[in-house]
């Protein structure tokens, strides 16, 4: 596999991050111990680092897939916060918002990936 940049320069892992920060901060007040563990879980999946690390582009871009699949759990769960008056209607859209950011980015990465 080609070398790539470091994962700690990867947009899309910086943006993930920004983005499980953000959860940490939205929730640290919210008891629902399930809902929160669940969510946090998902925002701190760690698959795009973990890809990094793998000797093809094919095994990256199935890491990949998966945060890709954390994201739209990420996103899922924020619509559902809404609904459970853990998060405003503001913070869940700025936050889906995110989320589909980070999608777009992780697809496209892992087509450039799958066509080298």
């Amino acid at each position: 596999m080609e070398k790539l940049k470091d994962f700690v320069e990867m947009k899309v892992w910086q943006d993930a991050q920004n983005l499980a920060a953000k959860v940490y901060t939205d929730f640290e007040h919210t008891q629902d111990f399930s809902f929160t563990n669940q969510i946090k879980r998902a925002a701190i999946s760690n698959n795009i680092a973990e890809g990094s690390e793998r000797s093809t582009s094919t095994a990256f871009s199935r890491f990949l897939d998966i945060a890709k699949g954390s994201t739209g759990e990420v996103r899922s769960m924020y619509l559902l916060a809404v609904r459970l008056k853990h998060i405003s209607e503001d913070i869940a859209q700025q936050r889906t918002e995110d989320c589909v950011e980070i999608s777009k980015q992780l697809a496209g990465f892992a087509k450039y990936l799958r066509n080298k």
